[in-house]
């Protein structure tokens, strides 16, 4: 049956080929002016310094993290750590790389054919390099976690608790290497995400506060310090950080299968439900080769787009279709492996042991459950914050009534638009449960990631074509050419709605099945998975959970302010000292600015990302494991409504700004009060949809990853179960 395995590899070269290849043919297209290189060279000097800095910063905290690992659990685990991390770290950094090479071709494009649906393909090209790289990247990774510790060692084999440590701590060995490799990518996503959001609102709202509503000049005008640091963020924020978190989600629902996987088959055991050795190395392979699968639908999806000759004039309508053809093959070749996989298995030992009602094929409905689930709410999210809809255009209207009101009618948008996802969420959970049981609640997470290539690839389009308009605008070409790039953004705004929309639904997927699995660690096997909601230690966990998110998001709008505040002052004091520079006499001072943002990200993002691993590590040994139940389930439940609510109402504020300036509003227009207006909401909303909302889905995997990996050592070591056994 591991010949199959020749899949999964087969799909990751696929993919990282693909990405050589797309990558290769934006390089071969020309800069334009020289005007235009020179400010490409200087975004890209920009990320790339950023992001050395923040690597020397992460990787020597992965060293530490991999040490302890390696002390508490074992060395195994730490190794897969340090695997997980480089692939997590190799991922976002090419998208980055690639994001700086091609935004300046995608302005070129529009420049010299003034054809919307070429420069498209140029900047989804772009984009694509990033998906391809993240699907690519976490399945190389998992193959090679599977083939050394898998099959190499003979983890894969060994079913019970069989690895015991110099501690005395006890692990089935494949689970916890598995876990380490989950860890390594997400404390990689968590440095990117949060490090790349402070910096890209730091310098986007400085630049909009001081240039756009104090000096009234336009949006990516050269004349304004920021705006280089502003272009800089865009691509180590919205490029690196995005493909960093979902790669992050994407092996963290896969991990969260297998591991589950291990521990049904002890609670099968123990009860004499009859699931066999090869039923549960089925169950481990499934969510690989569905993973595998969907990464093969996704290069056929971006293909389609690519290759495709008569593109529209409407770009959504394009990267809609290779998104929609990526999900629908992904469902199409799924029904094939699950077919494969599990035909011929006792129907009666499948619903007994793991709760497949619909028989063979019960996986595949409870992955195409998270694939349509996925797809209805990227659909939600386009509702409510595209200009097509009336929630932005009533947004935007309410501009012409001054700033209070477009705040408030931002917020209520917001708020209302949390309803109908967690409705499908929650739809998702109970439908995949009856398919495919407790199995299935993960495999509908691993099926909403299992496209992830895909709408990666057009998330990441986005900040290209934001760039691309930075580009435009400083290298003063005609207006045709920035009314491309704008519309180009303006749908990149949408798609960045819908990926965070994705990501924060895929993450409470992930964070779910990696609950059930931190559940059954440290369970007996064979006892009732009960998690008490009225007992007063997980009634007071789960409370406190629940205001996690609120202070990490705190944490982070104070990083956005303090940073922010500083490029303010640093751009005022430029106007200042140098009036010149208004009138185009005096060259702006970009390197100060760009440094301020790299400062203020990598100094202000140490506590919120530590928060993550500390209070769940920290409550598991003072207050037990049920503590820590309570706290998972409190912090993701708050979190997606407020991640929800931050992603729709930024995004919603942004399009209805963009809005106004296509003269979608009688009366108003750039310069007028109701734009100003439309700004001041845009930026309220900046560090609320690209940096807390996109960190919060971050902030519940890395706490459900970090408590999987620590409750061994907890569960039995806590400072509760210590004093009951003085008092007992």
């Amino acid at each position: 049956m591991q010949f199959i395995l020749v899949l999964v590899i087969f799909a990751a070269a696929l993919a990282l080929s693909f990405a050589a290849f797309n990558y290769l043919g934006v390089r071969k297209l020309p800069e334009g002016s020289e005007r235009m290189s020179e400010i490409a060279s200087a975004i890209r000097v920009g990320a790339n310094a950023f992001i050395e800095y923040e690597y020397k910063v992460l990787y020597s905290v992965i060293i530490v993290v991999a040490i302890l690992l390696a002390i508490v659990t074992m060395w195994q685990a730490a190794i897969a750590l340090l695997i997980g991390s480089v692939m997590s770290g190799c991922a976002g950094f090419v998208g980055m790389k690639i994001a700086t090479y091609a935004n300046v071709r995608v302005s070129n494009t529009a420049n010299e054919t003034r054809d919307i649906g070429k420069t498209v393909k140029v900047a989804f090209k772009g984009g694509s390099v990033m998906g391809l790289c993240v699907g690519g990247f976490a399945l190389l990774g998992l193959f090679i976690v599977y083939l050394i510790f898998g099959l190499g060692m003979g983890q894969l084999y060994e079913t019970t608790a069989s690895y015991t440590n110099f501690l005395g701590l006890s692990f089935i060995p494949f689970t916890m290497t598995l876990s380490g490799y989950a860890l390594g990518c997400s404390i990689v996503a968590m440095f990117n995400r949060v490090g790349g959001g402070i910096y890209t609102k730091a310098a986007d709202m400085g630049a909009d506060l001081v240039g756009k509503t104090e000096a009234n000049i336009p949006e990516d005008d050269p004349r304004n310090p920021a705006t280089i640091a502003d272009n800089v963020g865009d691509n180590v924020g919205d490029v690196a950080g995005l493909g960093s978190d979902l790669l992050e989600s994407f092996v963290g629902a896969i991990s969260s299968g297998i591991i589950l996987a291990y521990h049904m088959f002890l609670q099968s055991t123990a009860l004499n439900t009859g699931m066999t050795e090869q039923i549960l190395q089925k169950c481990i392979l499934f969510p690989l080769i569905f993973a595998a699968a969907g990464l093969i639908a996704c290069c056929i999806g971006i293909a389609s787009l690519l290759f495709k000759k008569n593109m529209s004039t409407d770009p959504h309508k394009d990267l809609n279709g290779a998104t929609y053809v990526a999900a629908g093959m992904t469902i199409v070749l799924g029904l094939a492996v699950a077919w494969f996989l599990f035909r011929g298995e006792d129907t009666a030992i499948l619903k007994a042991a793991l709760g497949f009602s619909l028989g063979s094929l019960s996986p595949w409905i409870a992955a195409a459950i998270g694939v349509i689930s996925g797809v209805v709410i990227g659909i939600m999210a386009e509702y409510y914050t595209s200009a097509d809809y009336n929630p932005t255009k009533i947004l935007a209207h309410a501009s012409t009534e001054g700033a209070a009101l477009t705040i408030t009618q931002g917020l209520a948008l917001g708020m209302r638009s949390c309803m109908a996802p967690c409705i499908i969420l929650g739809a998702g959970i109970i439908l995949s449960y009856q398919a495919s049981g407790m199995y299935g609640v993960s495999m509908a997470a691993m099926g909403m990631l299992s496209f992830v290539t895909a709408t990666v690839s057009v998330d990441t389009y986005g900040p290209i074509s934001d760039n691309a308009g930075g580009i435009a605008e400083m290298s003063q070409l005609d207006p045709e050419v920035r009314s491309i790039t704008d519309t180009l953004d303006s749908v990149g705004n949408t798609t960045a709605a819908i990926g965070k929309g994705f990501a924060i639904g895929s993450g409470a997927l992930a964070a779910l099945a990696l609950m059930i699995s931190y559940l059954y660690s440290f369970n007996e096997a064979g006892t009732d998975l009960i998690l008490n909601m009225m007992t007063p230690m997980i009634l007071a966990g789960a409370l406190i959970g629940a205001a996690l998110p609120f202070l990490f998001s705190g944490m982070l709008i104070d990083a956005v302010a303090k940073a922010a505040r500083k490029m303010v002052d640093e751009v005022r004091r430029q106007f200042r000292e140098y009036p010149g520079i208004l009138d185009g006499t005096q060259t702006p001072d970009y390197k100060t600015c760009i440094s301020i943002s790299s400062k203020g990200a990598i100094g202000e993002m140490k506590i919120p990302s530590l928060l993550a691993v500390v209070v769940p590590v920290g409550c598991g040994f003072l207050f037990g494991p049920e503590f820590v139940g309570g706290l998972i389930i409190g912090s993701t439940l708050a979190a997606i409504m407020i991640a929800i609510f931050c992603g729709n109402a930024g995004g919603a504020w942004d399009n209805g700004k963009k809005y106004i300036e296509a003269g979608g509003v009688e009366g108003a227009a750039k310069g007028t009060p109701a734009h100003a207006a439309s700004v001041v909401g845009d930026t309220v909303g900046d560090p609320l949809k690209d940096t807390v909302g996109p960190c919060l889905d971050i902030f519940i995997k890395i706490m459900s990853t970090v408590s999987l990996v620590a409750v061994p050592v907890f569960a039995r070591v806590n400072l509760v179960s210590f004093l009951f056994s003085l008092f007992s």
